[in-house]
């Protein structure tokens, strides 16, 4: 339930090719909408970071806003990630003509010219990853662990509803949850791991040869702001 000191800014169901207009994609993924829900995957079957992919909404949001969408794994092994306040270097924008080209690869993200946050929600690539399943938050430049939580989605075979994904991102403080179970909390001091992040673009990042679905994505500002 979304507080009325939050306004909506941003809908978007994602239910047709019509709804991701604008979007932009680094990397070869590929977006099918088969059930009227979004779904994104690998358009590369190579292996490696060459497969990799970011998919980004065209729009800058606020330094305070609240994020909800639906997200649904279909196939393992793979990640999930949700990139957030995201600006160029100098706080350009992030799709400017002067940075870098990007093309999926983490380190063009991480330690490329850009400032970000990185929320991987679903981390199932590797085989440390699916033993011992966490949610991280990382803030670059750099490569900053930030918070690290439980994540309680099970595997695919088990997934056969979408889940409800929440992030808050207000002044320092970056909280995160599914289905309403709170999984991360943390404050941004604004010291160790860089300045304070504020308004930016928002983009979703997997790794190959994961297969997910997302649906009814809105993103909130604050009422006052």
């Amino acid at each position: 339930m979304i507080s009325q000191e939050w306004k909506l800014l941003y809908e978007n169901p994602l239910r047709t090719s019509k709804d991701a207009e604008g979007f932009r994609m680094e990397g070869e993924g590929r977006m099918s909408f088969p059930a009227g829900r979004m779904v994104l995957e690998s358009g590369n079957e190579r292996d490696g970071e060459q497969a990799n992919f970011v998919l980004w909404l065209p729009d800058d949001f606020p330094p305070d806003i609240t994020v909800k969408w639906d997200f649904r794994p279909l196939r393992e092994p793979g990640l999930a990630i949700i990139f957030f306040a995201a600006k160029g270097v100098g706080g350009c924008d992030l799709f400017h003509s002067s940075l870098a080209k990007r093309t999926g690869k983490y380190e063009q993200y991480h330690h490329g010219d850009i400032d970000a946050f990185h929320l991987s929600y679903y981390r199932r690539r590797w085989p440390e990853e699916r033993q011992f399943h966490t949610c991280n938050l990382r803030k670059s430049y750099g490569f900053h662990m930030a918070a690290q939580g439980a994540d309680p989605l099970p595997a695919v075979a088990d997934c056969t509803v979408s889940y409800r994904m929440l992030l808050i991102k207000r002044g320092s403080c970056i909280q995160f949850s599914i289905n309403e179970l709170p999984v991360l909390t943390w404050e941004d001091d604004g010291e160790a791991f860089g300045p304070l992040l504020g308004a930016g673009k928002i983009g979703f990042r997997q790794m190959s040869p994961f297969i997910a679905e997302y649906a009814n994505l809105k993103i909130y500002g604050l009422a006052a702001g």
